[in-house]
């Protein structure tokens, strides 16, 4: 049940959180932007509502499918630290073993997410102007047409290479932000609930899911940079040579505030997010023990 669970929750924060996930991928790659409302704006302007939700499709389906793998993950890993370790499946795990869990939850997803996450940050970062949009010009079509028709052209264009750039850093953000993410969980889960109950309440859940969060994805942000800016980089432009060269072409035209570009935004969408991960996860897994 934790595999579904991690599906449902996933899925839904991922559309509660894909419009501004779009404007932290442009802030990232592109410098033309004073801000995030300015990039908001900008989005609006040229691309409509729709222009928030370029690839969301795929990206909910994918991350369904990825949240599950990680959620399973994790508890199936953990039940084994504990049963090696303490000898039963069930015993209460310490600090370290949380951390561990949560870090090979993090790795097991970025071998599935990475083709994802390139065509995810390729179609948000694609223009394509609204039709209402005056333009002096005939508007040109879109190099890609949807998310399947992206990894298809990646596939072609790159081989199988492009469709995992960017894994190195995806990598690095995604073992150290999920301990961090399943520790913090766990133990403001465990800090707030009071003595003798034996779950958290679902007020418990949402602030220890959204605090964990905001935590992981502060300490991700620098990573997240690299990412995507690995991720954006086509076969035809061969900007970054990997992941070092990228952080210090990056840091070298742009200082070291670079790296923090985003992060703001990863913060305040990372709260709600993984509020609704963790309150899904947890109601899914009540109701099918209640029935």
């Amino acid at each position: 049940m934790d595999f579904i669970a991690g599906a449902i929750g996933g899925g839904l924060s991922t559309a509660v959180g894909y419009p501004l996930d779009t404007v932290k991928v442009r802030i990232q790659t592109e410098r033309h932007y004073n801000g995030i409302w300015h990039c908001i704006q900008e989005t609006y302007r040229t691309e409509k509502v729709w222009g928030f939700y370029k690839g969301v499709s795929a990206s909910v389906l994918t991350v369904s499918v990825i949240s599950s793998v990680s959620f399973g993950t994790y508890k199936n890993f953990l039940c084994t630290i504990c049963k090696l370790r303490y000898g039963a499946a069930d015993a209460k795990p310490s600090k370290v073993d949380v951390s561990l869990a949560g870090g090979a939850a993090g790795a097991v997803r970025v071998v599935l997410m990475t083709p994802s996450e390139v065509a995810k940050v390729r179609m948000q970062t694609q223009r394509n102007p609204h039709p209402s949009v005056a333009s002096p010009q005939p508007v040109s079509k879109p190099k890609y047409r949807g998310s399947l028709h992206c990894l298809k052209v990646i596939a072609k264009e790159e081989g199988l290479g492009g469709l995992y750039k960017g894994c190195s850093a995806l990598l690095c953000r995604d073992c150290s932000s999920s301990a961090i993410y399943f520790l913090t969980y766990s133990a403001l889960c465990d800090w707030l609930t009071p003595a003798g109950k034996n779950k958290p309440g679902f007020l418990v859940v949402l602030l220890s899911g959204g605090f964990a969060g905001v935590l992981a994805w502060g300490l991700a942000t620098p990573m997240d940079v690299i990412k995507s800016r690995m991720q954006t980089d086509e076969s035809d432009q061969h900007k970054y040579k990997g992941l070092v060269h990228c952080a210090r072409e990056s840091v070298r035209k742009e200082g070291a505030k670079v790296l923090f570009k985003g992060l703001g935004l990863n913060c305040i969408r990372a709260f709600p997010v993984n509020m609704v991960v963790f309150v899904t996860y947890e109601a899914v897994l009540r109701f099918t023990d209640h029935y």
